[in-house]
């Protein structure tokens, strides 16, 4: 069992990634690891001004956002695709941080209404989320046509996603594990 945090990357009011976020958690959750779901629709986090660790007095969202990044063994974002890219409301959240995601994997789960399933802002996610420490497994998590995999009331209507998410997930636990101990360990820094 691991802490996990899954990261929404959209604020937008008829969003899909709310749907797929929440997927995420629960197929985490069957596997027995504790998930966090941070959404920033809900922190409503301002324009990052001062990280974290340079404010005086934090605001109590800021403050539970801390822990659960600090505590989490791994990280799992959920991005759209913004003009080939992740939306401003997922980067901001994750700017807030950097020394707490060290040494601790991600997963990256993508998703668009085209074809594509988001995979270039995947991509670009990919070397963000190296640059604060948090590497990436190999494997990404697209979804296409996140509209139609998904219903109305954000229950998964394309089970194939079902099948291949199970590999996907074992590839992130495997990642957690080995960098568990190695942290026990030690780090570079």
């Amino acid at each position: 069992m691991a802490k996990i945090a899954v990261i929404a990357g959209s604020v937008r009011k008829e969003r899909h990634g709310i749907k797929v976020a929440k997927w995420i958690v629960k197929k985490l959750e069957e596997k027995n690891h504790e998930v966090s779901l941070i959404d920033p629709a809900e922190l409503e986090l301002p324009l990052l001004d001062k990280m974290y660790k340079e404010m005086d007095s934090p605001s109590e969202k800021l403050k539970s956002l801390h822990k659960i990044i600090s505590e989490a063994d791994g990280y799992v974002a959920v991005t759209p695709e913004y003009n080939h890219s992740i939306s401003a409301a997922l980067k901001n959240t994750l700017d807030y941080f950097l020394e707490e995601y060290f040494f601790k994997p991600s997963a990256i789960v993508s998703y668009s209404v085209g074809a594509f399933g988001g995979v270039v802002a995947g991509n670009h996610l990919r070397q963000i989320l190296a640059e604060m420490g948090a590497p990436a497994i190999p494997s990404q998590f697209p979804i296409s046509k996140v509209h139609e995999a998904f219903d109305e009331s954000g229950k998964l209507v394309d089970t194939n996603y079902d099948r291949r998410v199970a590999r996907f997930l074992d590839e992130f636990d495997w990642y957690i594990e080995a960098m568990k101990k190695q942290r026990k360990i030690g780090t570079p820094y």
